[in-house]
């Protein structure tokens, strides 16, 4: 879930040097996607994501495959955690309390949900967990890190695989399609925040689909996300001790959910010059673009349609469930 910042074999020069041409790829595809935006209105990060899905050959490329890598995981958790200085305690008191306990809620309906969708289909308690806390928290990132706490003899490599195929296929559906359902529903900027933060698998589509629609939705929505995230110690704790995992793996945040807290933090009872507000504000905006770049270029229409009909078809129900559950919660109020 962690991302080393330590730079090997030569420091930050030497990653830079190794990386330079799948960052130069990203950055390119990103300033591109910004300028497509601004002469036809459709949003960058959607720009962005198809542009480099036009790429996808090149994330093979030896040459170039690392600093894509990078660009869709480092520089979108840098880009992430300089989130934290445009939040206020307003905006977060603009959401309450009951969003929040609601979040924890459809984890866990989501993950109950997951277990009886595995036992539907014949799978395994490991399967259950694995697939339904891949779409209740983070995606492919919860499926790695559940599958690193569950014995090896519960769960086979293949179905890891393919749970991690499955929600990057659905959330990048979902990144697409949901701006455009809740639009459909004339849910306003809070709520469509919510409901994307609370609903689409992995950080990287949230940024994209939070603010495809605004940048309010797009605050609430990396938020709301960030609380799922801040839930993953907690259910890998779970985990392991159903399963007595003595593997002695370290429970933690991820860093960049640390950083992004203490940025807020920050914000709010610091006075900070606007202009490095400003600053930090585009910085963060180029980043996440880039990393949405590099995200479409790792994208393969054709992986995304190898996953297994059971898997892909499981993820699906459990995905459609927390949407259908987060739905009704805002109907009734919650947001």
């Amino acid at each position: 879930m962690s991302f080393d910042l330590v730079a090997p074999d030569g420091g930050a020069s030497g990653w830079l040097a190794r990386n330079r041409v799948g960052l130069t790829i990203a950055a390119t595809i990103a300033l591109a996607a910004s300028f497509m935006a601004e002469h036809y209105g459709a949003p960058a990060m959607l720009f962005a994501l198809l542009i480099g899905m036009a790429f996808n050959f090149l994330a093979t490329d030896s040459r170039a495959a690392g600093g894509i890598d990078a660009a869709s995981k480092l520089l979108l958790r840098v880009g992430v955690a300089l989130l934290g200085l445009r939040l206020t305690f307003d905006s977060v008191a603009e959401l309450g309390l009951a969003p929040i306990v609601g979040v924890a809620t459809l984890l866990c309906l989501t993950l109950c949900i997951g277990i009886a969708a595995a036992r539907l289909i014949g799978r395994s308690l490991a399967f259950g967990l694995l697939s339904g806390g891949a779409v209740a928290i983070c995606g492919a990132s919860a499926a790695l890190a559940i599958a690193s706490v569950i014995p090896k003899r519960h769960l086979n490599e293949q179905d890891v695989l393919f749970t991690v195929v499955g929600v990057t296929a659905q959330s990048t559906m979902a990144m697409i399609l949901y701006p455009m359902i809740f639009g459909a529903l004339h849910l306003d900027d809070l709520q469509s925040g919510y409901l994307i933060g609370a609903t689409i698998h992995d950080v990287a589509q949230v940024v994209g689909a939070g603010y495809s629609i605004s940048d309010r939705a797009g605050d609430i929505a990396t938020f709301t996300k960030l609380v799922r995230v801040a839930l993953l110690p907690v259910v890998l704790l779970v985990i392991a001790i159903v399963y007595r995992n003595d593997s002695g793996g370290k429970v933690g945040l991820p860093w960049f959910v640390v950083v992004f807290i203490a940025l807020m933090l920050l914000r709010n009872f610091l006075t900070l010059p606007a202009l490095l507000l400003t600053l930090c504000d585009s910085v963060s905006r180029f980043l996440l673009l880039t990393a949405i770049s590099a995200l479409g270029v790792k994208t393969s229409l054709m992986q995304l349609t190898a996953a297994g009909p059971r898997n892909f078809g499981a993820v699906a129900g459990i995905t459609l469930a927390l949407l259908g559950m987060a739905l009704v919660a805002v109907e009734c109020g919650l947001v």
